[in-house]
Order: C-alpha cells, then structure tokens, then sequence
C-alpha cells in the first residue's frame, strides 16, 4: 500500500523504521516543523524529519493540519495513513481522504489513558499495566475501534521515559502488523470496551512535588514525569528537580517536606513514611547524589522542602 506516516518524537522513530523496511511504499512523512532545541535554541528537525532526511522520504513539516496540508496529502493519493505522536488532531476531509482512512498507535490499553500522555499518567496513578493499541482513527479523542493490543507490566522503578521507548519498539511491530493486515484484508478492529480515561499532556506543575502525600504516590509522580516535565521541590527557596526518588523503607517516620540525613542517605518526610532522594540537580547545577548536594549546603537539622 501507498502510506502516509504522521510523527514527530523519538517515540514514533521506530515504527518510521519498521515501515520504511517493509514492502509498503512510503509516499510521504508528515511532522511538526524544525523548533528550536537547547540553550542556542538552534532550529532543530524533528526525529521523525531526520529520519525521513537520511531514508530519502518526501517530508512534510507543519503544526497545522489544514487545507494547504490536506491538499498536498490527497495529491498523493494514499491507501492508509498511519499516526503515531504526531502531536496535532487529524479532522475531516483529512481524516477520509486515504482508502482506508488513518490509523493510530497509541501508548494505553484502551479506552484507559485517552490522551497526550498515556504512559506517564499511567505511572502516576500507579497502574500495574501499560500498554499499546493499534486502533482505527475517528473525529473523537482515541475513541475509535482496536484491531491489536500488547501489554506491558511496569516495573516498581520503571520511569515513563523507560516504558515509552520499550513500548515504542514493540509498538512498532504491532503496528506493521496491522498495516499488513489491513492490504491483505484479514484486519479485523473490535470497539472499545471499559471506562474511559483521560490523559492530558504534562505541564510543568505537574511535577511539582506535594509532601503531605504518599511516600508511593510520590515515587510514583516522579518516574511518571521523567524525564518530561521532570519532578521538582523547593528548598531555601531554591528550586531543585528530584531526578531519582524511591521509599525508603524502615526509616522512622518525618513531617512532611522535612529533610534529614539518616545513615547516609537524604530522606524526605511524607504523609506516610520518608521518601529517600538519590539523585538531585540544583537549579544552574548538573545532576548529582542527594547526599552531595546535601554536604554542599551544609545541612543542619529543620530543613524544609516546599
């Protein structure tokens, strides 16, 4: 089939590469344009647009699927058109102008995690599963019928960022697998079934880190926002971003938000039992342990994190 692929992150690289490689023709790639990237904030392509660069595809950069970008994809006259984080809504007429319509690889066991961000909510909620869906695209948000699933367990110490690349890699096999189904007519989608969920895309409060929570829903909040937007306190009133966290179990119990050091390791009072900080970066600083950190303050007793 002629396909057209739609992505723009890291995360939709593989099923760019798993396509390419295939006996489908790739007629064209669509991606956000070039943004700037880094200090300099050098206009930088997309990983999807590099990709399509090296493979020699015929790319398309914009933000704004409208009639310019419509006409341009109908004048290519495909079979399918595949999405994967592309990062903008695909509306009529371009949702019906491939044959079969578009289809989607979307990071959730659907109809849970609709949404921006499947994964990371799904960190943060402490969900035992993840997983990916090859479903058909519809004017609703992730609404439409499935054709294949995969699950995956996640791990106690599992960050968002570690489950969204595994899942993008097995992802991307499921999605082939699909594309191959739907040219020999043996794809079969079924509707969703179960409650709906919702996964708005991250902003940066997210991150911020609530003391009189849960040790485990604390740990939980900061493998679900690593590494975007990243978990972050506020101590002397500097901002520190919290990149590595766990429970720390045994320790006797501490206010919330109070800090100590007890047997070498840096500990966090929570609305249960502490929280142990390992890895920090000090804002304008570069990542190091906790207990680092902690020596360069000179920390005494009554220390706070807001």
């Amino acid at each position: 089939m002629r396909v057209v692929f739609a992505g723009t992150p890291q995360a939709a690289v593989p099923s760019l590469t798993a396509l390419a490689g295939s006996e489908h023709e790739l007629a064209a790639v669509l991606t956000r344009a070039d943004a700037p990237t880094g200090r300099k904030r050098v206009l930088t392509p997309s990983p999807v647009a590099a990709l399509a660069e090296e493979r020699g595809i015929p790319t398309i950069r914009t933000n704004r699927l409208d009639d310019d970008a419509t006409e341009r994809i109908a004048a290519l006259r495909p079979d399918l058109g595949v999405i994967v984080a592309y990062g903008g809504l695909v509306r009529e007429p371009l949702l019906s102008t491939p044959t079969h319509g578009w289809i989607n690889l979307h990071f959730s066991l659907l109809p849970r995690w609709r949404g921006a961000a499947p994964v990371q909510r799904a960190v943060i909620a402490g969900d035992e599963l993840t997983g990916a869906a090859v479903f058909q695209l519809e004017t609703g948000l992730d609404t439409g019928p499935v054709f294949a699933t995969l699950s995956r367990r996640i791990g106690v110490r599992d960050t968002a960022g570690d489950l969204l690349s595994a899942l993008a890699e097995e992802g991307a096999q499921l999605l082939l697998s699909v594309v191959d189904g739907i040219a020999a007519g043996t794809a079969r989608s079924e509707p969703q079934e179960g409650e709906p969920t919702l996964a708005p895309k991250l902003t940066l409060d997210d991150g911020r880190l609530d003391w009189t929570e849960s040790a485990v829903a604390l740990d939980a909040r900061v493998r679900g926002v690593t590494p975007e937007p990243g978990a972050f306190t506020t101590v002397a009133g500097q901002r520190i971003k919290v990149l590595e966290a766990q429970p720390a179990g045994g320790a006797e119990s501490l206010p919330p938000g109070t800090l100590d050091l007890v047997d070498r390791r840096v500990l966090a009072g929570t609305g249960s039992s502490p929280l142990e900080l390992v890895t920090v970066q000090p804002a304008g600083k570069r990542a190091m342990p906790a207990t680092d950190w902690w020596r360069g303050l000179g920390a005494t007793d009554g220390l706070v994190a807001e």
